[in-house]
């Protein structure tokens, strides 16, 4: 609050007994606004839009003359916290014809041919214009300056499969308004790749890895023509070991594990998913994921040097219809559904709970040395968007491709930039 000198005309018809009378007016007063900031600390830090609010064992004089005064305890700070926590998680679509979209193909030169549906074709634009909307709060849109200025000096890694690098890009569009990154990879064609934003000194990473722990492929068609692979359940991949400096991590998988799986421990065979081998034990997807993440949070807890924050973004539904990916599947709908005309079922609800799971056995252990687990569950949201997939929109019509349509993938601009609208959000909580 910034406090202005006032200059009173005392001119020669002003006598002496006026002049005190002004001296104990601006005494009244000065009293006024020292209550008035000690009561009301946030006036302090006006006009900033994300205030903390920081309690300490410590008392002083006036923090004393702060509570008796004003009345105001800290269980009473705490429950006004618990008022104003925002679940950003479960709500609905709204339109957001106006604004919308906040980049687009033309302006953003990170979009892949894969995730540019205007590029190629795809027949309306409606699903670039819904804002995802929170029961009890506002989500604020993207705000790029602001996401630079937090991340200022530090690094985030985005770890996991295709979907998650489809996080990546959305955020370098985002990004794009302020900055474009320099590429620092050996070559453009890596899985694993890093990008500086010299101005801001901020580094990303992607670090490929679809299963989160070491696998093979044990055959290159295998009984979906997908392949077969042999996942080492107990044994974390390398990626582990190159997070070390990251202030932020980004694990998401998911969708490789419904492809035909040989699940080994201990260097033993224990089971498979869909490997259509009558003498291997048939095991879930639920059970191959679970411990997956398992080994994987373990590696992390175990690290010595590790001082940065774990986000978990929780898994992405598909949305085939009419027939199964690989035969005839499509995703053609042109609206988001609404909460109550659809729910997650049993083939992705047990990767998700199972994740979960982990997630919080992670997150106690994690605590005992100071690690941060933080859960940017975005699975309600996209459960509700089977317009946002590229579907047949992720090439030219002409090309003859071997791919099927994609309804796992999310089309930029679209559904999956709300992702970083909630991920900028979580990191001001932390800031």
């Amino acid at each position: 609050m910034k406090l202005h000198l006032i200059d009173f005309p005392l001119g020669n018809n002003h006598n002496l007994q006026n002049t005190s009378k002004i001296v104990n007016l601006l005494g009244v007063a000065f009293i006024f606004l020292t209550i008035v900031l000690l009561c009301y600390p946030v006036l302090l830090a006006y006009p900033f839009s994300f205030i903390r609010i920081t309690t300490t064992s410590q008392t002083s004089s006036s923090s004393v003359f702060s509570s008796s005064f004003c009345n105001v305890s800290e269980d009473s700070i705490r429950v006004d916290k618990k008022k104003n926590k925002c679940d950003f998680f479960n709500g609905e679509w709204i339109l957001n014809p106006d604004n919308a979209p906040y980049y687009t193909n033309e302006t953003c030169t990170a979009i892949p041919d894969r995730q540019n549906c205007m590029k190629y074709g795809k027949p309306d634009s409606d699903f670039m214009k819904w804002r995802w909307k929170p029961n009890d709060c506002e989500l604020p849109i993207f705000n790029p300056f602001q996401f630079l200025e937090l991340v200022q000096g530090k690094s985030l890694a985005f770890v996991g499969d295709s979907v998650g690098r489809n996080q990546l890009q959305s955020l370098i569009c985002l990004l794009s308004r302020v900055e474009y990154p320099i590429d620092l990879s050996n070559s453009p064609e890596e899985q694993s790749r890093r990008w500086i934003y010299t101005k801001y000194n901020f580094t990303i990473a992607n670090f490929w890895s679809p299963y989160l722990v070491k696998m093979s492929e044990a055959e290159r068609n295998g009984p979906t023509h997908t392949g077969l692979f042999n996942l080492y359940l107990d044994e974390a991949e390398d990626w582990t070991t190159k997070i070390d400096g990251f202030d932020y991590v980004i694990i998401s998988v998911g969708h490789w594990f419904f492809r035909p799986s040989m699940f080994y421990e201990d260097n033993q065979l224990v089971g498979c998913y869909y490997c259509l081998d009558k003498n291997v034990k048939n095991l879930t997807v639920h059970y191959g994921y679970g411990k997956a993440f398992r080994t994987a949070f373990r590696a992390i807890n175990s690290l010595k040097n590790f001082k940065g924050i774990i986000f978990l973004r929780t898994l992405a539904p598909s949305h085939f219809e009419n027939g199964e990916w690989n035969k005839g599947g499509n995703c053609v709908r042109r609206r988001p559904f609404m909460n109550n005309e659809t729910h997650l079922d049993g083939r992705e609800l047990q990767p998700y709970l199972a994740q979960v799971e982990e997630f919080k056995v992670a997150e106690k252990e994690g605590m005992k040395r100071g690690l941060k687990f933080r859960l940017l569950d975005t699975t309600q949201a996209m459960l509700l968007r089977p317009d946002g997939h590229p579907s047949r929109y992720g090439h030219l019509p002409e090309v003859n491709v071997t791919l099927y349509n994609d309804c796992v993938h999310w089309c930029l601009p679209g559904p999956i930039d709300t992702w970083n609208d909630i991920l900028l959000e979580m990191l001001k909580i932390e800031a």
